[in-house]
């Protein structure tokens, strides 16, 4: 028996001892267990203009009842909050960015004060994204 074989057969068992691998089906939990509120965005960071469907990463971000998401998740929830859940509306920061073209394509769906969001727009670099979008796409891979 080799080490994986052992370490995953011991997993198993201690699943096991405590009721969790023979719970059965899974069952969908009620809505009001789940920390999804008014406000809350699944942000999505893609290279490129059209980028594979393999080359981005997301992430969801909560604001209430305390923001959540990634390390800049409080700075992202205060722009929103400003800007009424607006991402097109957030003030765009007076910055310098290299005149270098790595295209970034981001996008945001989910509702903010119960209104559906879903912005998405390509920029032609993350220094021009995170001007125009503050830490609203500030996600790190």
């Amino acid at each position: 028996m080799t080490y994986l074989t052992r370490a995953t057969a011991a997993a198993g068992a201690l699943l096991a001892s405590v009721g969790l691998l023979a719970a059965g089906p899974a069952q969908a939990a009620p809505r009001s267990t789940f920390p999804l509120s008014d406000n809350w965005l699944y942000l999505t960071v893609a290279r490129g203009e059209t980028p594979p469907a393999g080359d981005k990463h997301g992430t969801l971000l909560l604001c209430d009842p305390l923001p959540l998401g990634y390390a800049r998740a409080a700075e992202a929830c205060a722009e929103l909050e400003a800007a009424g859940g607006d991402i097109a509306r957030i003030p765009q920061k007076k910055v310098f960015c290299p005149m270098i073209f790595a295209p970034v394509t981001v996008h945001a769906h989910g509702q903010w004060n119960g209104r559906p969001v879903d912005y998405q727009e390509t920029y032609s670099s993350k220094c021009v994204m995170e001007a125009r979008t503050g830490a609203v796409f500030a996600v790190e891979r």
